[in-house]
């Protein structure tokens, strides 16, 4: 997450220094030829500041991602960002344009929320709980309150995180030979 974080810094100046050419990699909704800023759009953000609102919670929750696997966390995180990328491209405002990784925030902190849970792991269920503590108010976000903030991205991006605990759970080794009965 640091060598990520690092990359969207890299990103932002490079975007800052021409000018913001980069933030046409933000995602315009319904826009056939858009699908393909899908990906590219959880890289580029609109400012500093709001580069640097996503890479604390950003660094936080996805090293906590990685506690369970760098590969599997690298899942999470594709699969956060296609979801989220792609609710933003179905349910933008028309004329909008969306970047940045605070979908992959959300996502993060949806996963981390349910991986325990879904695993039947106590460990992770307690980290999710901590999450839930620490970051609980991130919730606030998926409302439409805020003129200029893509609740679209923040409620996809959950959503992708919540689906990726599913869709990449573990099971237990030998869990259903323990549960079959006489």
């Amino acid at each position: 997450m640091t060598g990520w974080v690092a990359v969207l810094w890299a990103l932002e100046a490079v975007d800052t220094a021409s000018g913001h050419a980069l933030d046409t990699f933000g995602v315009s909704p319904r826009q056939v030829g858009e699908l393909r800023d899908v990906v590219p759009a959880a890289f580029v953000h609109f400012g500093f500041d709001h580069l640097a609102a996503n890479s604390v919670p950003l660094l936080v929750l996805g090293f906590l991602a990685a506690l369970s696997g760098v590969r599997r966390s690298l899942a999470v995180v594709l699969v956060i960002v296609l979801v989220g990328g792609l609710g933003v491209w179905l349910t933008a405002p028309t004329h909008s344009t969306t970047g940045g990784a605070s979908g992959v925030v959300f996502g993060l902190f949806g996963y981390l929320l349910v991986r325990g849970f879904v695993d039947r792991r106590a460990g992770d269920i307690v980290i999710g709980v901590l999450v839930a503590v620490v970051y609980g108010s991130l919730l606030w976000g998926v409302l439409p309150t805020a003129a200029g903030v893509s609740w679209q991205g923040h409620l996809f991006g959950l959503l992708g995180g919540v689906g990726a605990a599913f869709a990449l759970r573990r099971t237990r080794a030998g869990a259903e030979g323990e549960r079959q009965g006489a």
